[in-house]
């Protein structure tokens, strides 16, 4: 497959069984199923004037991109905990228990976009909290920041390895690494066979791990420009900057991926790269083979449209209610 100057930075997600790829127009899942085929969902990026002119702003575009992302997400988190399981033709209404398994992937969406925009409050908070504890040995305002942000790391190392110890995390982990190996392939002007993507790095510099960690950098250098005392200030600080640092956040996510092949510069994304690797695992070859149909299925339908879709791997129910989503 060749690339050309003008093709759009494709991005993706891991899932249950599979992976989801997403463009500029639409975004597109390819998740195993339980007889062992492959089937496609599909979502289209729904546009407006007022959100095209805000994702040309500067620290206004991550936080419009974020809300996008978790709303995409969502659906095809959805579809993917409600069939990978199942054989196909056997889908039924979902019961309370079979809605359990939706539960059963939220550690992963934890590492992404969307469990990210709902926690966020509490892993900024937290922390706060944990470091404030200590103010009466560390009373100093540099003390008290890096306290919490020490506390910060911690809390995030410590749930992305404690959530991959478990067999489903781990599944969902190795297919994070197969997004990215068939996105690095791609950006390397390969064709996408299993050889060529498992030569590939498991690792990618606008992975949302490595925007995790920079909330986390950034984060400590803003709250340098805001009191910390009193508390109640301190509290009310983080609060009203937590868009303001997944704003800057994003900007340095963009530029470490444009200064990615320059040397030097490059070691300024090597922090998020090295969360990866507890956030990414070596995939198996057929994890790859549903990464690299989930990818073709998408440039198919950027190119041609929805039509694509051929009855050897039909729409689910849910998506022929939606369009395509790359």
């Amino acid at each position: 497959m060749e690339k050309n100057q003008q093709s759009p930075a494709y991005g993706g997600q891991a899932l249950i069984e599979g992976v989801m790829f997403g463009g500029k127009r639409h975004t597109v899942t390819a998740i195993r199923r339980k007889d062992g085929s492959i089937n496609y969902f599909h979502v289209l990026k729904e546009s407006s004037p007022v959100r095209q002119k805000l994702k040309k702003i500067p620290f206004v575009r991550g936080i419009v991109a974020l809300i996008e992302s978790a709303g995409l997400g969502s659906k095809h988190l959805t579809f993917a905990s409600d069939h990978y399981d199942v054989m196909p033709g056997e889908e039924k209404e979902k019961t309370e228990e079979e809605t359990s398994k939706l539960t059963m992937i939220l550690g992963v969406a934890a590492v992404g976009v969307l469990s990210f925009l709902f926690g966020k409050f509490v892993f900024t908070l937290f922390p706060v909290f944990l470091a404030g504890l200590f103010h009466p040995i560390f009373p100093g305002k540099t003390v008290q920041i890096l306290l919490e942000t020490f506390f910060k790391l911690t809390l995030l190392l410590s749930y992305v390895s404690l959530i991959s110890m478990t067999p489903l995390i781990k599944r969902v982990f190795k297919y994070h690494g197969a997004e990215h190996k068939v996105i690095n392939c791609y950006e390397n002007n390969l064709p996408l066979t299993v050889e060529n993507v498992q030569a590939q790095s498991r690792l990618h510099y606008r992975c949302g791990s490595s925007f995790l960690l920079f909330t986390v950098v950034v984060g400590m250098f803003i709250y340098f420009l805001v009191p910390t005392d009193p508390f109640w200030l301190r509290i009310v600080n983080r609060i009203l900057l937590i868009p303001v640092v997944l704003g800057v956040s994003f900007e340095v996510l963009q530029l470490t991926n444009a200064v990615r092949n320059v040397p030097v510069l490059r070691y300024l994304g090597y922090p998020g790269l090295w969360l990866q690797l507890l956030t990414t695992k070596e995939p198996d070859d057929d994890q790859v083979e549903v990464s690299i149909a989930s990818f073709n299925k998408l440039v198919e339908i950027e190119l041609n449209g929805v039509e694509v879709l051929s009855e050897e791997s039909p729409l689910s129910p849910e998506s022929e209610m939606s369009a395509v989503n790359l």
